[in-house]
């Protein structure tokens, strides 16, 4: 099979459809935290590499080995970042979506605790943060079949992704 991606410069034009949201709403705001943090490539585990894609280095280091500054950036998004975001949330009591990789719910179980004790909804973000499309199909299901055991055990339930 080819995938062939086609670009839509028309869309609805000049009649756009009128998506009767209740209570007559004119907005939707769909809120969403990434949980990455643990699932990245790390030197520590193996990777030869740290993650960098995401760094404030811009990629400048990239793929030449352990990062500190960036495995601190990752390790402070865990640390602090999700509780802050997980306060604010909470004393709002908005609603949520964890787009979260599953093996740095693991590595974090205070995390997916929270998580599930606030009812968030959880969307499958993979196994790992890693690129997909370069994994051959087998270690790609194998990734998914991993992430989805993976999130029913920490949070509590099947994803919705």
């Amino acid at each position: 099979m080819v995938y062939e991606v086609r670009r839509d410069f028309r869309g609805y034009g000049a009649s756009p459809p009128d998506p009767r949201w209740p209570g007559g709403a004119r907005i939707a705001v769909n809120f969403v935290m990434n949980y990455e943090e643990g699932s990245e490539l790390s030197y520590p585990d193996g990777d030869g590499v740290s993650e960098w894609g995401v760094s404030d280095s811009g990629g400048q280091g990239a793929g030449s080995g352990r990062d500190l500054a960036v495995e601190g950036m990752f390790e402070y998004g865990s640390r602090v970042g999700f509780w802050r975001l997980l306060r604010l949330f909470r004393e709002r009591g908005l609603p949520m979506t964890i787009f979260g990789c599953a093996l740095a719910l693991e590595r974090n179980p205070e995390a997916a605790a929270a998580i599930r004790e606030a009812g968030y909804d959880v969307c499958c973000h993979g196994w790992r943060w890693v690129k997909h499309f370069q994994l051959p199909e087998a270690e790609e299901r194998e990734h998914i079949r991993r992430a989805v055991a993976s999130l029913e055990k920490t949070v509590g339930h099947r994803p919705d992704g």
